[in-house]
């Protein structure tokens, strides 16, 4: 069985209702796009609504990291790719990307910590064989995949060396 490495599970076109004052999607708008790919790719793996429904387990994301790359606006098509970066047995970490479907640019980045759940214990517990089964075979075609620049990043503010000069405003405040 041949598995598209990465998987392109979700594509569609930015509604008007999604753009914001700015005249560009609204970043709540990207998440929810990644989140119609999270909802595909829990199809895909055998965990979406009828596996809910039917075990009372679901997936809880735990943490994620959203990158903006470039703009979508109103009517642009758009198509989101999946690549598995990791699994164990109650933990999927995975990595979207979203881009302008036609112009093939990148626009977004997200990477998401996902942990699998009992609904009625409210509790992590250990994802079926079944969904083991599909993620051993998929974390063995996208293994081959180079790693996202943007994925394990962590956010902060550079210190740089001091240079400011007492006569500064703000330490002329702050020395009162």
């Amino acid at each position: 069985m041949r598995i598209e490495s990465p998987l392109c599970l979700y594509t569609g076109v930015v509604p008007p209702e999604w753009i914001d004052s700015n005249g560009h999607m609204n970043v709540a708008y990207y998440v929810l796009a990644f989140d119609h790919a999270t909802d595909a790719f829990m199809e895909c793996l055998g965990m979406g609504r009828d596996y809910q429904d039917r075990q009372r387990c679901s997936t809880f994301v735990v943490e994620t990291h959203v990158n903006y790359q470039r703009e979508l606006v109103a009517g642009n098509p758009m198509r989101v790719t999946t690549q598995l970066l990791g699994f164990d047995s109650k933990r999927i970490h995975y990595f979207h990307r979203l881009y302008h479907a036609d112009r093939g640019f990148l626009s977004a980045t997200t990477e998401l910590m996902v942990i699998h759940v009992d609904l009625t214990e409210r509790h992590s517990a250990p994802m079926p064989v079944s969904a083991m089964d599909r993620l051993s075979t998929l974390m063995a075609a996208h293994i081959q995949l180079s790693r996202p620049p943007q994925s394990g990043r962590v956010m902060g503010v550079r210190a740089k060396s001091p240079t400011i000069q007492p006569e500064t405003p703000v330490l002329r405040w702050l020395s009162r």
